[in-house]
């Protein structure tokens, strides 16, 4: 088996963010489905189940993907995949596990802003701290990864595309 590599930071930050965009359609539609459903007439009304109802659909969304060839969209488009320590696919335990645990991309810093409470900026200002800082932890790695992904026993690493043969055939005209 040949060495695994891990994908460069820059393109796991891209996905992240082209998987982002992706999953606003996938969340906008699970929104309007239990709104509808529940006859919700005002944000407030169930907000805590909506938010339940969501988490369920990212869980759903990303242990699927997880478990079934080991890619989201944004991950085949970006050309990786998350695996175990051994290079083999993941099961729904540990892709669960990784999705609870990739949770510290973010709620420590929603925390820690709600608990201060100061300035308006601050709601912005400290998740994006903490987003930054947990990218960071990759470069602690010796491979490279990110320490949700160290502490889940995963790994992401390129996909490995073999050149394909050329189809093409020298045409007789060629030589006319």
């Amino acid at each position: 088996m040949s060495e695994l590599t891990t994908p460069s930071l820059r393109r796991r930050l891209s996905s992240m963010l082209y998987e982002s965009m992706l999953l606003f359609g996938v969340l906008f539609m699970s929104a309007w489905l239990f709104s509808t459903l529940l006859q919700q007439r005002n944000a407030l009304y169930l907000r805590h189940a909506l938010e339940f109802w969501l988490f369920l659909v990212l869980g759903v969304y990303f242990i699927w993907f997880w478990t079934h060839g080991g890619q989201t969209l944004a991950m085949k488009t970006w050309r990786f995949k998350v695996v175990d320590r051994a290079g083999q696919p993941l099961g729904q335990g540990r892709a669960a596990l990784r999705f609870l645990l990739a949770w510290l991309w973010i709620l420590p810093g929603l925390a820690l802003a709600s608990v201060l409470r100061g300035h308006p900026w601050l709601l912005v200002l400290i998740p994006a701290a903490n987003i930054l800082l947990w990218a960071l932890t990759s470069r602690l790695d010796p491979r490279g990864q990110f320490l949700h992904d160290r502490l889940a026993g995963t790994r992401l690493v390129d996909v490995i595309q073999s050149p394909k043969a050329s189809t093409k055939t020298p045409s007789a005209d060629a030589n006319s």
